[in-house]
């Protein structure tokens, strides 16, 4: 690669300047914290209902479903389900929401260099 090939190039502060108030990049920072914002509030609310429970609630997480297994095994088993599942739902929501405006944005940084 040359120096004058677009992915060995650093962008000037100016076109990071341009990058960073443009409206694509306001609506990716947007639509980025309208979705982590309050997926990490709901939850750290359920992983604090299940530690209050965990503390409070001995009769409740004790209550035997099937065999040995517990209301609170089942309730901490779903604290991995729900962690995988943000994952899951986040990696979609980025795909489709945040991909493509960050990759016009990305064209238009490089589209500077030539």
């Amino acid at each position: 690669m040359s120096s004058t090939d677009p992915k060995t190039r650093t962008p000037s502060p100016e076109v990071w300047r341009e990058a960073h108030t443009s409206a694509d990049f306001v609506e990716l920072r947007r639509r980025l914290r309208a979705f982590v914002f309050p997926m990490a509030a709901l939850f750290l609310v359920w992983y604090l209902l299940y530690v209050l429970l965990a503390d409070y609630a001995h009769g409740f997480m004790s209550i035997k479903l099937v065999g040995n297994v517990n209301v609170g095994l089942v309730l901490g088993l779903l604290q991995f389900v729900s962690t995988f599942a943000i994952t899951a739902l986040y990696v979609r929501f980025a795909n489709r929401r945040l991909d493509p405006v960050a990759a016009r944005i990305r064209d238009r940084v490089e589209e500077e260099l030539r």
